[in-house]
């Protein structure tokens, strides 16, 4: 059989460490700047892209950002339809649940719920399912919605349902996102708001402040006041006006009493969390009066007042309503959906564009995500290849991201039919897996910007430079090169046998033509082929050998092919 030895050869004649280019010369560095131009998509008045049926790397580049992947299935059916009724299309498909998922593997196993369960149904749905606009989606708002099953308190099965429930939500109303990620139980257990009693001035306890903090900070409004297009307000003194203050979070804290897990009979018991129903950790939260704060709450500029009966209801939706409604919702959380889909540093009349959407979708209704998404993923700085060259666009890739779109793009299959990809989070594998944040913050914030780079210095951001140092570079490169060859997963589970690509491994520059459309949307830039032909002619065929002795050498050139191509800055940089 081969060894692996041609990958090693080949990587080494790549000029310089991968990673290390981009973290030194910012995003610039790995940009692919000759890869040919493609034409401009006409503009409406309106500034959306006017329809039109897109070509392959057309295509192909839009899939990236819209799902875990391209395929060559996905690609004709993006190019028959066109972008608009693709995404109809999509947000019409149902959803698969995790949570079924995991309960029929359990039951299957005669074994308890544990994280591992949901990280394989993950990875099923990420590289199969066929709403895959949904489950990008899914990904992006669990980013900004954190639940981390690194927090031992988070129950596998409720994390499931968790995952569920944004899927469920991501075209609905964002209102109903917030009060759902708020009465989640999952939530409630991580951000320690379950079970929150009222103040008690004899014994000086008051309440838990933690999921009022963050729920403004990270998951609404924001630490300052922006303008529509995600600008900083500023005072007369030039600095940023805070959005909320000490006092605010005490106020929204004295709302946030009285909730607990859900019971068909609820009691002080249940309250505490005792005789927990079986329902419990996937049914949201049910409010208990007896342990609700009666006193005056005030937040945001917005007053509860006092009284002798306690309605947790009725101020939990006066609480949320005033988030919902607020102005930063629009630009706060367009700008992250952005980031998570599109690129790193939209620019700020993208970002007013989005926000917009949110504030109206046209027909007078406010946070219709639906409407948000659409806007996202069709506006001109989205879609504009001419735009797509400029240096500060994109976005480093996600590991989790990467590792599916190599399994879709080379059709990857599980022998057990049960996905057994384990988690990847350490950072000596991806540095990252799927709700498994290392705190509420995520994997990494949407303001990060790695210091000492080009990047700060110009004011810009990396968000998923966060995690990129040389433990997670190397991490990445060890386990893209033991999945591409041998598959990844408990016994080499998911794999692929790299059918269409073995077919072309003869033909180098064929191949690299394939790998150009499904992994870089036809960007590859003309020294990134160059270098992937001769590395692939390196992996020389046995002239007139037995057909076993060419296979294995075919093989080694179509793994050396994926291997350079998603180790490359052009790769590891969505454009």
């Amino acid at each position: 059989m081969l060894t692996i030895g041609p990958l090693f050869r080949a990587f080494a004649r790549w000029p310089g460490p991968v990673a290390a280019v981009c973290v030194a010369a910012s995003l610039a560095a790995c940009s692919g700047s000759d890869a040919p131009d493609a034409a401009k998509a006409p503009r409406a008045a309106d500034g959306l892209v006017v329809e039109r049926l897109p070509t392959a790397p057309e295509a192909s580049r839009f899939l990236t950002q819209a799902t875990y992947g391209p395929t060559d299935a996905t690609i004709s059916q993006l190019r028959a339809s066109g972008y608009a009724k693709w995404l109809d299309q999509q947000m019409a498909l149902p959803s698969r649940s995790h949570l079924e998922e995991t309960t029929q593997r359990i039951a299957q196993r005669k074994t308890n719920f544990n994280p591992q369960d949901f990280i394989y149904s993950y990875w099923d749905q990420a590289i199969t399912a066929p709403d895959q606009l949904r489950q990008r989606m899914k990904l992006a708002l669990s980013e900004i919605f954190v639940i981390s099953l690194v927090d031992s308190s988070i129950q596998a099965q409720g994390a499931a349902s968790y995952y569920d429930m944004l899927g469920d939500d991501s075209f609905g109303n964002f209102r109903t996102l917030l009060e759902d990620v708020t009465l989640h139980p999952m939530m409630g257990i991580y951000l320690t708001w379950l079970g929150n009693q009222k103040e008690d001035p004899a014994t000086g306890r008051n309440p838990d402040e933690n999921f009022a903090r963050e729920i403004m900070q990270l998951m609404t409004i924001g630490l300052y006041h922006l303008n529509l297009d995600g600008t900083l307000k500023l005072d007369k003194a030039g600095q940023p006006i805070p959005t909320y203050s000490a006092d605010d979070i005490g106020g929204l804290s004295r709302v946030l009493t009285g909730y607990s897990y859900y019971s068909p009979n609820p009691s002080r018991v249940t309250f505490r969390g005792g005789l927990r129903d079986t329902e419990a950790w996937t049914h949201a939260m049910i409010p208990y009066p007896t342990y609700h704060s009666t006193g005056e709450k005030a937040f945001l500029g917005v007053v509860i007042s006092a009284s002798d009966t306690p309605d947790p209801q009725g101020d939990l939706k006066i609480a949320l309503d005033t988030l919902f409604n607020h102005p930063n919702v629009g630009p706060f959380i367009g700008k992250q959906l952005i980031q998570r889909l599109v690129t790193s540093n939209p620019s700020p009349a993208y970002v007013g564009r989005v926000a917009a959407v949110f504030n109206d979708n046209g027909k007078g209704v406010r946070g219709d995500m639906a409407a948000v998404v659409r806007a996202i993923l069709l506006d001109p700085e989205a879609r504009d290849e001419a735009i797509a060259q400029d240096p500060d666009f994109g976005k480093v890739r996600e590991p989790i991201v990467r590792l599916a779109n190599w399994a879709r793009a080379f059709n990857a299959t599980s022998k057990s039919g049960q996905w057994l990809i384990p988690s990847t989070s350490a950072n000596t594998s991806l540095g990252q897996a799927p709700l498994m944040s290392p705190s509420v913050f995520n994997f990494y914030r949407p303001g990060y910007s790695p210091p000492g780079t080009r990047l700060s210095a110009d004011g810009r951001v990396a968000p998923e430079f966060q995690i990129v140092d040389e433990v997670t570079v190397a991490g990445y490169l060890n386990t893209m090169q033991a999945t591409i060859a041998f598959g990844i997963g408990g016994a080499h589970d998911v794999k692929s046998d790299y059918a269409t690509e073995l077919d072309l491994a003869r033909d180098p520059g064929a191949l690299a033509d394939r790998l150009n459309l499904l992994l870089l949307s036809g960007r590859m830039s003309s020294q990134l082929r160059r270098q992937i032909i001769e590395a692939v002619e390196d992996v020389r065929l046995p002239p007139n050998a037995a057909e076993p002795k060419a296979t294995n050498a075919l093989r080694g050139r179509v793994w050396v092919g994926i291997y350079l191509t998603m180790a490359s800055p052009e790769y590891l940089v969505q454009r």
